[in-house]
């Protein structure tokens, strides 16, 4: 064998090296870019390239305010449809939106996900592109409970009175000012009262009461009658030309425990809580760790519009790498395993920000380094056997 073979081997092996720092570095602020590693095998004659291998960490978020943007922080990769319908993956979530409200990547790519039905996400059917672009307004609906958590002061004197209201909503979404008015009348003892403006179902002069009671308290403070719920709280004939209204006053709070107690301070209601809403126009969407796309509404509302899939595979590093920070499947990798972020060993995802690259720039400069020193130790080992050879050439011909 020429012993030429051996430095060119290395040189060829550093060259190659340093090709991959390059590509590293030019890729320093590439959303989603995973570092590469040149490794090397031995031969009979020197040196050889043995692959690449890159490292699939992950890399620091960014956060950028962008409701299309999205990062994932774990396993997996986003699912992208090409220009020939197949799929790729990637890990560059710097997406936009297209002329038709499709999130894609910046070269027109297709985020896919599992669509969403009237709020609901098919999980674990057909992927499909994630659309955001033509989003209903969502319609109004009519309350049908309510609740408050309200504390009556249980020093109060026998005829004291304490007014807490609470906005409900009707099938128009139309608003409704009702006040529960409450008056002590004797030890542990107080009535209920609940009105409604009198406009409100055509008529003028006092409050049209819709609702009436008693609440009976123990010596601890605790409701014991009624329990539960006060159900059938009726408005009819409403001005508006909305349906009649059924109301549930739900008098138990979370885990059970009454809403409306009795302590010696100040009467007050803390929170109200009701389950109406106006109608809502659509006002933008977020993302959620799962993947869900989440609509946001004018009335407070939120309704899924589609969830992002995340796509695994048995073994990364046989992953296909392609244009546009793109990856495809291998028979090396296995085929991809596509489904919910958060689930099967996938990574969660961030809302409004993207992965940055994984390179890291002082380790890449000392790799440079070090290839650079490869480079010009074989070059003068090459050097070094040219002159050899000339010598003996001049006293061969001697």
């Amino acid at each position: 064998m020429s012993s030429y073979a051996v430095p060119l081997s290395g040189l060829t092996a550093m060259s190659d090296s340093l090709n991959v720092i390059a590509n590293n570095l030019a890729n320093l602020n590439t959303d989603g870019y995973k570092n590469e590693t040149l490794d090397f095998a031995t031969t009979l004659s020197g040196v050889k390239d043995a692959g690449t291998t890159t490292n699939f960490s992950d890399g620091n978020l960014n956060s950028t305010g962008v409701a299309s943007n999205m990062a994932l922080q774990g396993n997996g990769f986003f699912v992208v449809q090409d220009s020939s319908n197949g799929l790729d993956y990637t890990r560059n979530g710097d997406f936009t939106e297209n002329n038709q409200g499709q999130l894609c990547t910046d070269t027109g790519q297709l985020l896919l996900g599992y669509p969403a039905v009237n709020g609901v996400i098919q999980a674990g059917g057909a992927l499909a592109p994630i659309d955001v672009g033509e989003v209903n307004n969502i319609p109004a609906s009519a309350t049908t409970s309510f609740e408050m958590t309200t504390n009556l002061d249980a020093a109060a004197t026998t005829g004291t009175s304490f007014d807490s209201p609470i906005t409900v909503y009707d099938s128009l979404g139309e608003s409704h000012d009702l006040t529960v008015e409450y008056t002590n009348t004797a030890p542990n003892t107080w009535t209920y009262s609940i009105t409604l403006p009198a406009a409100d179902t055509g008529g003028t002069g006092n409050p049209t009461q819709i609702a009436s009671g008693t609440l009976n308290f123990s010596s601890s403070g605790v409701l014991t009658s009624p329990t539960g719920n006060v159900t059938g709280i009726g408005i009819t004939g409403l001005a508006d030309g909305a349906a009649d209204m059924s109301l549930t006053w739900n008098l138990d709070g979370s885990g059970g425990v009454p809403a409306i107690t009795q302590q010696a301070s100040a009467s007050a209601t803390s929170a109200t809580s009701q389950n109406g809403y106006t109608n809502g126009t659509f006002t933008g969407f977020q993302v959620l760790s799962d993947g869900t796309v989440q609509g946001q509404f004018s009335n407070q509302q939120t309704m899924a519009l589609g969830q992002v899939a995340v796509a695994n595979f048995a073994n990364n590093q046989g992953l296909i790498p392609v244009e546009n920070n793109d990856y495809k499947a291998s028979s090396a990798s296995g085929a991809a395993v596509i489904g919910q972020a958060g689930t099967g060993g996938r990574g969660t995802i961030t809302g409004g920000s993207v992965e940055e690259s994984n390179v890291d720039l002082s380790a890449e400069f000392a790799n440079m380094i070090v290839a650079q020193q490869g480079y010009e130790a074989n070059s003068k080992v090459l050097t070094t056997f040219d002159q050899l050879a000339q010598t003996v050439l001049q006293e061969v011909t001697a």
